[in-house]
């Protein structure tokens, strides 16, 4: 492999300075590196960061393949910057034994875009009933420490116990899907002011409330770790920060589209706007910018969920939730976070790469940008605007919510282990 030279970039938004990368690694970082031997990618005025890890992907396969594969996922990740995903569960069959969850790690390690990490379920067939092969996911070749059941809550307490002390065992975390089911028992989007002018099925808030606030004094009890998916509102961020006062194990997400999107777009009827959770109201998005600043949320997932085109394309309540991400999650950031003052660049690599690194103990990710550290890299045009078009998406699908939108930025490189997988805004 190659030397490389980022001549000028400005690592994690401070002063310019070179990075060389020798192989899988870089070699040395200071200003006027020679450029002797080393292909030579000028970026002055880009953004150096870390490679993007993602703690809550869908890649779909095994199953779902007209949906999504491990090979399109993973090339729409490196478009967006990112180096490792975790891939949850929800399959077809279900990662609920080491035999899928092998499956789909040698899958990405065979395409190359980025390194991919099965998120094992926590029940078998996530029907809630039995505890799946925790431990044998664990020690198979895939080396699972993160469960989840995403898609549908655990809401029975004493499985949930069970789960969260297994997983103690080994470092691992239990990630919920906190949806109390018979509170949202046709639920069709936020509860409040628009739904019932628009005279559709609420989806309260404390039916995501109840269950953090259930299982962080599990967690508390049994003395291990519970990270919450897609936390989308006020109330649960002041949860999440009571229990992180106490002294609690308790990490949380939260997506870019809760940081941006209201429950007011879902007047247009659109189902591109139908996500589970709900978009909610413009005070609980306030309330997630501020968590995310403050450091109660941990971190940006994208819940990256695909669906093919007639899944999507249909009435209101025939639609399936969720939307793709993976590709303008970083710009959304950048919108929301960024531009407003929220952080800066480098607690945007912090909330985007160090800690779902961290929280996932994935290797090699999520890493300083030193001399000796693996080259996970992406470097970012922050002064590049432009419209969202999904006709460009990597993604086998194109239920994005940004179509025609302008946002800021764009990943123009990503470097997995020294391996360019994005050239110029191209795959490789």
């Amino acid at each position: 492999m190659s030397k490389i030279l980022i001549r000028g970039a400005k690592v994690l938004g401070g002063e310019p300075q070179d990075v060389l990368i020798d192989g899988g690694t870089i070699a040395e970082v200071g200003s006027g590196l020679s450029a002797e031997g080393a292909e030579v990618v000028e970026a002055a005025g880009k953004v150096l960061l870390p490679g993007l890890v993602d703690l809550h992907t869908h890649l779909r396969e095994p199953g779902r393949e007209d949906s999504e594969t491990v090979l399109t996922g993973t090339r729409a990740a490196a478009a967006g910057g990112y180096t490792a995903v975790f891939a949850m569960a929800n399959t077809f069959p279900v990662a609920d034994t080491a035999g899928v969850v092998e499956q789909v790690w040698r899958l990405g390690r065979e395409h190359g875009y980025c390194d991919v990490q099965p998120v094992g379920a926590v029940t078998v067939g996530l029907e809630g009933r039995k505890l799946a092969e925790l431990g044998a996911m664990h020690e198979s070749a895939a080396g699972v420490t993160v469960f989840s059941d995403d898609g549908k809550c655990v809401d029975d307490a004493v499985i949930m116990r069970r789960a969260l002390e297994y997983v103690k065992a080994f470092g691992g975390v239990v990630a919920q899907h906190a949806q109390e089911p018979r509170l949202t028992e046709g639920a069709q989007m936020n509860e409040g002011v628009v739904s019932a002018e628009l005279g559709l099925g609420g989806w309260p808030a404390v039916a995501e409330e109840s269950v953090i606030a259930r299982d962080v004094l599990l967690a508390e009890h049994v003395g291990s770790r519970v990270h919450i998916c897609h936390l989308s509102t006020a109330g649960s961020v002041e949860i999440v920060r009571w229990a992180k006062s106490r002294g609690i194990d308790v990490t949380a997400e939260v997506t870019p589209h809760h940081l941006l999107l209201t429950d007011e777009l879902v007047r247009t009827y659109n189902p591109v706007y139908k996500v589970n959770p709900p978009l909610r109201t413009e005070r609980d998005v306030l309330a997630l910018r501020e968590a995310l600043a403050d450091g109660t949320i941990d971190i940006v997932a994208t819940d990256h969920a695909p669906h093919p085109h007639e899944d999507k394309d249909c009435e209101w309540a025939a639609a399936a939730m969720g939307m793709v991400g993976l590709e303008t999650a970083l710009s959304v950031v950048q919108e929301t976070m960024v531009d407003t003052g929220l952080l800066d660049w480098a607690a945007v690599a912090d909330r985007m790469s160090f800690a779902p690194a961290r929280i996932g103990r994935a290797a090699g990710h999520g890493r300083p940008v030193s001399a000796g550290e693996p080259a996970n890299l992406t470097l970012v045009d922050t002064e590049y605007r432009g419209q969202v078009d999904p006709a460009g998406f990597a993604s086998r699908s194109r239920n994005t919510p940004y179509e025609g939108r302008e946002l800021p930025g764009r990943v123009t490189h990503t470097w997995l282990r020294g391996k360019a997988t994005l050239v110029d805004g191209k795959l490789t």
